[in-house]
C-alpha cells in the first residue's frame, strides 16, 4: 500500500463527486483536517472508516488500498497483496513490541543489579561514587520504562469497543488511561468520543 497514491486517489474521487473536504468529512463524522491529511499522504483511513469512505466515493476497498481503479481480473491479486501487507504489518509490530518489552526487562534487571552493588558494596565506596551509581541506575530504569511505554502506545493500535476505530493515543491519553493487564487501556476514542476499555491490537486488519 502506498499512502501517497491512496491519498491522491481519495482526492481525485472526491473531486469527481463534486465534494469538498468539509462535505466528505461531515458525511464520515470526522474533521476536514483528517481528510486533508489522507489526501496529502500523511495518514491512512482507519479500519472503521474504510467501508463508509468507499461507499461515499463509490469505490471498492481494493481500489482504495491500491490507489486506482481496478479491472475485474486484478481484484483477486490485489486482495491477496493487501492481506499479505496486513499480515506483515502485524508481524513487524509484534517483533518491535517484544523488543521493547525485552529492553525494559533488561533495564529493570540492570537497575536492580546496580542498586544491589550500592547496598552490598557501598560502604567501601566514596559518597560521590555511590551517588553516581544510583544516578546511573535510575537513568537506566527510566529509559527502560520509556521504551516499554512508547512501545505499548505507539506500536500497533488501540481499538475502541464502541465504534471499532483503531488509533494511536496521545501521550496524555495513554498516561491518564487506566491499564488492565497491558491488553486494555481505559481511554476516550478520538473518533466517536466515547470512553471505554480499548483493546491493544498489532495491525489494521481484523484479528
Amino acid at each position: 500500500m502506498d499512502q501517497i497514491e491512496t491519498g491522491k486517489f481519495i482526492a481525485r474521487e472526491r473531486k469527481g463527486k463534486g465534494l469538498t473536504q468539509q462535505q466528505l468529512a461531515q458525511r464520515l463524522g470526522i474533521s476536514n483536517r483528517t481528510i486533508s491529511k489522507w489526501e496529502c499522504g500523511k495518514g491512512f483511513p482507519e479500519v472503521s472508516l474504510l467501508l463508509p469512505l468507499c461507499q461515499e466515493l463509490e469505490v471498492s476497498v481494493n481500489e482504495l488500498l491500491s490507489g486506482r481503479r481496478l479491472q475485474e481480473q486484478d481484484y483477486q491479486k490485489k486482495a491477496e497483496e493487501h492481506m499479505i501487507d496486513f499480515m506483515k504489518e502485524r508481524e513487524e509490530n509484534l517483533r518491535r513490541f517484544w523488543i521493547a518489552i525485552l529492553t525494559g526487562i533488561i533495564a529493570t534487571v540492570s537497575f536492580l543489579t546496580l542498586l544491589e552493588v550500592v547496598c552490598v558494596y557501598g560502604e567501601g565506596m566514596p559518597w560521590a561514587m555511590r551517588a553516581a551509581v544510583v544516578g546511573i541506575a535510575v537513568a537506566v530504569f527510566a529509559a527502560g520504562m520509556y521504551v516499554i511505554m512508547q512501545g505499548e502506545r505507539n506500536i500497533g493500535y488501540f481499538q475502541c469497543k464502541h465504534c471499532g476505530t483503531r488509533f494511536v493515543p496521545s501521550w496524555r491519553a495513554y498516561i491518564l488511561g487506566a491499564n488492565l493487564f497491558a491488553a486494555y487501556r481505559y481511554m476516550r476514542c478520538p473518533h466517536c468520543g466515547r470512553r471505554g476499555w480499548c483493546r491493544k491490537t498489532m495491525g489494521q486488519a481484523q484479528e
